[in-house]
């Protein structure tokens, strides 16, 4: 097998003079730089002199560091650099795991406790290991692994990710891609200001870290980073485009599964393979409002998702269904070009505020992340803490807790301060305001990010939010409950996706005939996600329960899921056998923990609707416990969790 690029970096020469590294050292995340210190010195008192960070979720991201202090280690830092620069750049070893175990506390602001020790080391790969390895496929005959074809529906992030663990494991897989190309969400959603709201540093795979060029990537930016990947890892020979799957079933007989597909010009073609995995997504599929006479508006109207660039927006009057993800990301851009925005607003979200969510990473900060031997790794972890389990107690709900706009006291503080920012952007303005502060708990719903681009254009003259429920669209516009008439030239639906129906339209049978839709009646469940009983050797990525709202990144999960499904394959040829199928006891024990999980977040509240949940107020979507719960879950399939024959 071929083993994929480490996630370290060659080690970049230092040639800058004094007065460059002083300059670059002003842009520099603190704890990152003096984590990075002890590295190029070999020395762990830096860490030891009383400046330290504190565990400050919401804060300075220098930790609460001062400024005197931050000037103190900067100093230190140049001192440090000039003498490494002038020593043509040699390093000590890789410090032990005591100073290792050391310098997480130190990052962190706080004792690491025992059960995060392996997780967090694992991530930080200081040695360039690959994080998400799944070692047992490495020991199975390759003669084994060349007999056991998969069929990988999707080229998204994690179809591609699937492509180039397979290819690494010697594994013979093909990609089914119903579009012209990869990149999945980011090749189809091209609405203006579209970007990703988890920060780069960790929205990227592990294993092929980027320079980005801002904390926040826009669209075309992210569908380069997977456009590249598939190309440099070759997967795109792999790949079937413009070829849609209509079904797939499973052949009792044989242990194998029949993938049937259509490809753009109406050919039906037909792959069978011994195992599938699903990269489908979950947010895909557009969703439109059940509204009377939605379809009678005559000028143009369409979704956020199949966006429509052919129509010129400038000097319209536009009307926008929702203030979701996309359209709170849309509606600032478009309302620069349009006469007048109508929003029409059912609950409004709640902002996480980044200042620096549209800002390019200035040069001196992609100076350190290049050529700073360790910062890259420190920052990137520290990014990763944050974004994980940093909120996740703020949106856990405490049992006695009677206030139904939060779930527990440190969720209503998080409700306070987040309410405080939105005060301080439109308090000038009351009605502005009480239509701008939701009336649910904090993470109820997806929280967005954003850097007060959104808040100020709801103040701008030409956007006009209503909160007056739509009860009817016609050929002029739209009315409102209260009889208001609002007429537009334009109509955009920003109402989501179908991300309960999980799999579909795609018809899959598994045992005995089962049809999987007919099966879950719009409740989708899977062993973490990824197994399910009935269905041998059918394994989701971005399953249900496998969303997160608070704490990390996907891509986190899909290469925790690719690492699980390698050892499934493994699990299988070791014992010679070409099937495995989930336990429906050890299924349905885990949707118990899964439910009640959910029912102490904030998201699973009973006063909450959101996409989250499906027709019958269950949560579908979302994974309700921490990150390092769900590395270790599936770091090997346990076999007794599995029937595996054939």
């Amino acid at each position: 097998m071929t083993t994929i690029a480490k996630s370290i970096k060659p080690l970049q020469t230092i040639t800058e003079d004094d007065a460059f590294l002083e300059s670059v050292l002003k842009e520099a995340n603190i704890p990152a730089l003096m984590a990075a210190l002890v590295h190029i010195t070999g020395r762990a008192d830096i860490i030891r002199q009383g400046i330290k960070p504190n565990a400050d979720l919401f804060g300075d991201p220098q930790g609460g560091i001062t400024a005197e202090d931050q000037a103190v280690v900067r100093a230190n830092a140049l001192t440090v650099l000039k003498n490494f620069r002038d020593s043509q750049g040699k390093l000590p070893p890789v410090p032990d795991e005591k100073i290792i175990k050391e310098l997480l506390d130190f990052v962190l602001g706080a004792e690491v406790p025992d059960d995060y020790l392996e997780f967090l080391s694992s991530e930080l790969s200081l040695h360039g290991e690959d994080a998400y390895a799944q070692p047992a496929i490495r020991d199975v005959p390759n003669e084994l692994k060349s007999s056991a074809e998969v069929v990988v529906i999707g080229s998204g992030m994690s179809g591609i990710l699937a492509g180039i663990k397979l290819q690494e494991a010697g594994i013979p897989f093909t990609i089914l891609e119903k579009n012209a190309d990869v990149g999945g969400t980011w090749l189809e959603n091209t609405y203006p200001g579209c970007r990703v709201d988890s920060a780069n540093h960790t929205y990227s795979y592990s294993f092929a870290p980027k320079d980005w060029p801002q904390h926040y990537s826009p669209q075309k930016v992210l569908l380069g980073y997977f456009d590249q990947i598939a190309t440099d890892y070759k997967i795109r020979d792999y790949i079937r485009f413009n070829t849609t799957v209509q079904s797939a079933e499973f052949d009792e007989v044989s242990g194998t599964w029949t993938v049937t597909a259509t490809s753009v010009d109406g050919i039906t073609e037909t792959f069978v393979a011994q195992s599938v995995i699903t990269a489908v997504g979950q947010l895909n599929r557009p969703k439109y409002p059940d509204i009377k006479g939605i379809g009678s508006f005559d000028g143009p109207a369409f979704h956020s998702g199949r966006w429509e660039d052919s129509h010129a927006l400038d000097g319209k009057r536009i009307g926008v269904i929702g203030t979701g993800a996309s359209a709170f990301q849309f509606i600032p851009e478009i309302a620069r070009r349009a006469q007048d925005i109508v929003v029409f607003q059912r609950t409004p979200p709640w902002i996480a505020p980044r200042e620096e969510y549209h800002d390019d990473i200035p040069e001196g900060k992609h100076w350190l992340l290049n050529k700073v031997p360790f910062y890259e790794k420190w920052f990137r972890f520290l990014t990763f803490w944050r974004a994980s389990e940093g909120l996740l107690d703020s949106v856990r709900k405490d049992e006695d807790w009677k206030n139904e706009l939060s779930v527990g006291e440190k969720n209503d503080q998080l409700r306070e301060m987040l309410t405080a920012y939105i005060e301080s952007m439109v308090g000038d303005d009351p009605d502005l305001f009480d239509k701008a502060v939701p009336a649910y708990p904090p993470a109820g719903k997806r929280m967005l990010v954003d850097n007060g681009t959104w808040l100020t254009a709801l103040k701008r003259p030409n956007v006009h939010v209503i909160t007056d429920p739509i009860v009817e669209i016609n050929q002029q516009g739209l009315k409102t409950q209260s009889g208001d008439q609002y007429d537009i030239d334009i109509l955009i639906y920003g109402t989501g996706f179908q991300a309960d129906q999980f799999l579909a339209p795609m018809k899959i049978k598994g045992k005995d005939g089962l049809e999987l839709q007919e099966h879950w009646q719009g409740d989708p469940r899977a062993y973490l996600g990824m197994t399910i009983p009935g269905f041998p050797n059918l394994f989701c990525m971005y399953g249900p329960n496998t969303n997160i709202v608070v704490n990390g990144s996907i891509i986190f999960f899909s290469e925790c899921e690719m690492r699980y499904i390698l050892g499934c394959f493994a699990l299988m040829m070791k014992e010679g056998k070409s099937t495995m199928e989930c336990r429906q006891d050890v299924h349905d024990a885990y949707n118990e923990l899964i439910d009640e999980g959910n029912l102490n977040m904030a998201w699973g509240a009973p006063n909450v609707r959101s996409w989250y949940k499906n027709k019958h107020g269950r949560v579908t979507q979302n994974w309700p416990f921490t990150m390092r719960e769900f590395w270790q879950r599936t770091r090997f399939p346990n076999p007794d969790d599995y029937i595996i024959s054939g």
